[in-house]
């Protein structure tokens, strides 16, 4: 891979370093050129047939551009504005109540914890482990297990003993899609929720939502819209699709969708694999420098997340901003967290290094 090349693409890079993808990727070039065509378009020729048929265009090709990330096949896979809307849509469709129990872990993020915290308005019974106990503490009252695919706070992967569970499994893949390769078959989860913005690379308000086929009948299709019908035309004779679209959201703008589609053609030119493997060697190297100067990092696997802790991490996390390094603190913990992408280098690194 031409890291070099990669790295062109962002022009943020130019500026500061930027390891802030777990939260939102840094955009590129060709996502904003995409997007800036989408809305010129829109505002020269008017938003009527062609229009339309641009956005159902951009929906097929963003839908099938997940599926590659993901690895399954694009019928499994629904459009979503983000991994807490396809987290929750799969939550509130299992219609849990008293008797249910779902496994999770207990440094999840506020977009899972919404939708326990509703599952438990409901009579559901929450248990709340660490990430890496979450297999072993399902029992014969175990209904679900639901958390991360890799921990948003330590970049820790769940175990793989979820995939022999008997329960369903439902996973966060925030963390995961772009970051990590992935196979939804080989993985063995029923559902997995990811974000389009972070290390893909894509417009805010973009997502996907992988559900295994035979968990589909599980799932109820929660308040379906134009996109989940197979002919929205017929009104209350309407059906849903039979495949994931059923569970697709309201609406996606087509600029977000070109974005977004733009952004991962131009990563999986690079090489998804590629990608993977120099980002997470990249972490690994932070991971190793930290810990060499005394720091105490997070335990992690071989993932692009680093946390290590640190006396005030807000103010920390300014203090490096100002001296061009954008990095996060991670609230209610005394982490602050870099993200290592593919377009880093190690220049990158020893700004922030020099920086804390």
């Amino acid at each position: 891979m031409d890291a070099a090349a990669l790295r062109a693409e962002f022009p943020v890079l130019d500026r500061v370093a930027y390891l802030n993808a777990g939260t939102d990727g840094p955009a590129p070039k060709a996502g904003v050129a995409a997007a800036q065509a989408a809305l010129r378009s829109q505002a020269e020729e008017g938003r009527f047939t062609p229009h339309f048929e641009a956005r159902r265009t951009g929906h097929d090709g963003l839908r099938a551009a997940y599926a590659r990330v993901l690895g399954c096949d694009v019928g499994d896979v629904a459009l979503k504005s983000s991994t807490s809307e396809g987290l929750g849509s799969v939550l509130a469709g299992l219609d849990l109540g008293p008797g249910d129990e779902i496994v999770t872990s207990d440094s999840e993020h506020p977009g899972l914890i919404g939708p326990l915290i509703t599952a438990r308005a409901r009579g559901v019974r929450i248990v709340a482990v660490p990430l890496k106990d979450t297999a072993d503490a399902v029992t014969s009252r175990t209904t679900l297990v639901a958390c991360s695919h890799v921990s948003w706070v330590t970049g820790e992967v769940a175990p793989a003993a979820l995939k022999e569970l008997d329960v369903p499994v439902v996973l966060d893949g925030a963390q995961g899609a772009g970051a990590i390769p992935l196979d939804m078959r080989a993985l063995g989860c029923d559902a997995y929720a990811a974000a389009g913005q972070k290390w893909l690379c894509g417009a805010d308000g973009t997502g996907m939502l992988y559900v295994a086929p035979a968990f589909r009948e599980r799932v109820r299709a929660i308040a379906p819209a134009y996109l989940a019908f197979q002919d929205a035309s017929r009104g209350l004779d309407a059906e849903l699709h039979e495949d994931a679209r059923r569970y697709d959201g309201a609406s996606l703008s087509r600029e977000g969708i070109a974005f977004t589609l733009a952004a991962i053609e131009l990563l999986e030119s690079f090489g998804l694999a590629a990608v993977h493997e120099r980002a997470a060697a990249l972490a690994d190297r932070l991971a190793e420098a930290l810990h060499e100067r005394g720091r105490t990092v997070a335990p992690r696997d071989g993932t692009t997340l680093v946390a290590w802790e640190d006396p005030d991490p807000e103010a920390t996390r300014d203090r490096v901003a100002a001296a061009g390094v954008v990095i996060r603190n991670l609230p209610g913990t005394p982490y602050l967290r870099a993200s290592i992408g593919a377009w880093n280098d190690e220049h990158d690194l020893e700004r922030l290094l020099s920086a804390l």
